[in-house]
């Protein structure tokens, strides 16, 4: 195996954990411990976007771009961890695999594995499939929480970045990669499709719209959350449930006479249905921030203000899915990120009250009362961000200077 000579005469900051784990390991020639971090990270290969959409999906043969490198004798593949890749462009894409998949599908003629080639940390592995095999055996897992050391840590592009934090750690990719590719183009298209219908960048341009517009939560769950805040403000107290349901039914029906007198027509919906689901809306409510208190995301006498974060953080996220997908610019990502941030901040008061009201949104949508997988998945996701110590919600102040928040 080996290692560029250059990274021992220049001092270097890694981008991420694993980054320095790797760089350690073969400075220290412990290739067997190397082995077992790359296993247990994401490897990215690139390729042209013409081969990737020719392939149509990432599956062997892969798109490979091999090169000769003169200090090394044979065909080399270029692989990148995450940390280490280059800026998205239009044209060049990565692809996401890992160690044990590459061992089975690398072609018989390469001879060699560049990792991170041009960097300070590039390092040539020997293809030998039969030892990556032995090390998939036994990786070093990573954290859940990833932090890019070398991304944005301070700042409105910060703030708006850990919007979605919740999502990304959640998922394991890094909280602040503006320049996404961490699924990988062919994964991250299908995986748009799949979940969001989105397929083109005319559709993402949609989708991207409609979150930071906060128009793809249910209206119901922010009406009735409304009325309980206004009575909050009245009386200086948060109400009884059934002080809430019925304010909550004087006013739909009180709504629904304006709409009688102004069109002397009966209403076109059920009211006595609109009426039942939303007196169920508050009982599913309530119970969740029951939940909540007993595992300590909300305070004892606290409630969820809004649920519109669960907009606002998919929102943080889809600009960033949408430029792996290649359907955004770099710009336009940012711009999207940035004016998350912003709308977060008019709407929420901490990083802890944005996070109940994105929980909340997501329980409501998916979780029917089950406190399955889609709630616990958040209690931890919430447990790691509001203890780690790289975690946004301590190191990113909710506040950002006022000059800093020009919406875009």
């Amino acid at each position: 195996m080996g290692t560029d000579g250059a990274a021992e005469d220049i001092p270097w900051q890694p981008p991420s954990a694993v980054e320095q784990r790797l760089y350690d390991a073969g400075s220290a020639g412990e290739w067997d411990t190397y082995l077992a971090v790359l296993a247990g990270t994401d490897i990215f290969l690139p390729t042209s976007r013409e081969l990737s959409d020719a392939a149509g999906a990432f599956t062997p043969p892969f798109p490979y771009t091999p090169f000769h490198d003169p200090r090394f004798k044979g065909l080399s593949l270029p692989a990148f961890t995450r940390g280490a890749l280059p800026p998205p462009t239009a044209d060049r894409v990565f692809e996401r695999v890992d160690l044990r998949h590459l061992s089975r599908a690398l072609p018989r003629s390469i001879r060699w594995l560049a990792l991170n080639p041009g960097t300070p940390a590039e390092t040539f592995l020997p293809a030998d499939a039969r030892r990556w095999r032995r090390a998939a055996k036994a990786p070093v897992a990573e954290e859940r929480l990833k932090t890019l050391w070398n991304g944005h840590r301070s700042g409105p592009l910060a703030h708006g970045m850990a919007c979605g934090a919740l999502l990304m750690v959640n998922n394991g990719a890094p909280w602040n990669q503006l320049g996404w590719q961490s699924g990988g183009y062919s994964e991250e298209r299908a995986l748009l499709r799949r979940w969001w219908g989105v397929g083109s960048r005319a559709e993402w341009q949609t989708m991207q719209r409609r979150l930071l517009r906060r128009e793809v939560i249910s209206p119901a769950w922010e009406f009735v959350l409304r009325i309980r805040q206004a009575m909050i403000l009245e009386v200086g107290a948060v109400p009884e449930a059934a002080q809430w349901r019925e304010t909550a039914e004087r006013i739909i029906l009180s709504r629904t006479a304006e709409v009688v007198d102004q069109t002397g027509r009966p209403p076109g919906f059920d009211l006595d249905a609109d009426i039942a689901l939303v007196q169920d809306l508050i009982g599913r409510v309530l119970r969740y921030e029951a939940r909540f208190r007993a595992d300590g995301l909300l305070d004892q006498g606290a409630c969820v203000r809004s649920v519109i974060s669960w907009d606002i953080g998919r929102a943080s996220c889809m600009a960033r899915w949408g430029l792996g997908a290649r359907y955004s610019s770099v710009a336009e990502t940012e711009a999207a990120v940035l004016r998350a941030g912003a709308v977060a901040r008019q709407a929420y008061r901490s990083w802890a009250d944005f996070a109940t009201g994105y929980i909340l949104g997501r329980c409501l949508h998916f979780d029917s009362e089950e406190f399955g997988d889609w709630y616990t998945e958040m209690r931890e996701a919430h447990r790691i961000l509001s203890t780690h110590q790289e975690s946004p919600w301590l190191s990113v102040p909710w506040e950002q200077p006022a000059a800093e928040r020009t919406e875009r």
